[in-house]
């Protein structure tokens, strides 16, 4: 099965949940990968740059969900927190590079296997998508479908 994933940047989730239907192309900057769990990603993500425990961020619910296809199916749409978009947008290549070392690790244990490479630049980009995204005071948003 193959899973597009858009991590964009919106003013706020009302703006973010206009683009559900339709993907956020052409009307947020945004970031286009694929084949992954992102929701999981991101909680994954966070917990190595924070060092808080993947079981405690679940346990807060995050990522916050904006909208939920439920059994319907459809797209999902959640916000990334605040937390791991602001330890995105202060982290430097080093650290970036660090965590996505871990993060293949961990998803390797899981029996999934990432290319370095794309893991790097989806990283670094991702960081670069939250510094805009803080420049402009709005949040860092997912759409999978």
């Amino acid at each position: 099965m193959s899973i597009i994933i858009k991590f964009f940047i919106a003013p706020d989730d009302t703006s973010a949940a206009s683009s559900v239907d339709s993907g956020p192309d052409g009307v947020f900057g945004s970031l286009t990968c694929g084949n992954f769990d992102a929701s999981e990603a991101v909680i994954e993500w966070e917990s190595l740059l924070t060092g808080q425990s993947f079981e405690a961020l679940v346990a807060s619910d995050e990522p916050h969900t904006v909208a939920d296809p439920g059994e319907e199916g459809g797209p999902l749409l959640f916000v990334v927190s605040d937390a791991l978009q602001g330890a995105l947008t202060a982290a430097s290549t080093d650290r970036l590079a660090e965590v996505g070392k871990l993060w293949i690790q961990e998803r390797a244990a899981e029996g999934e296997a990432f290319d370095p490479e794309m893991v790097g630049e989806l990283l670094s980009d991702l960081a670069d998508l939250a510094r805009t995204a803080d420049g402009r005071g709005h949040g860092l948003y997912c759409w999978m479908a």
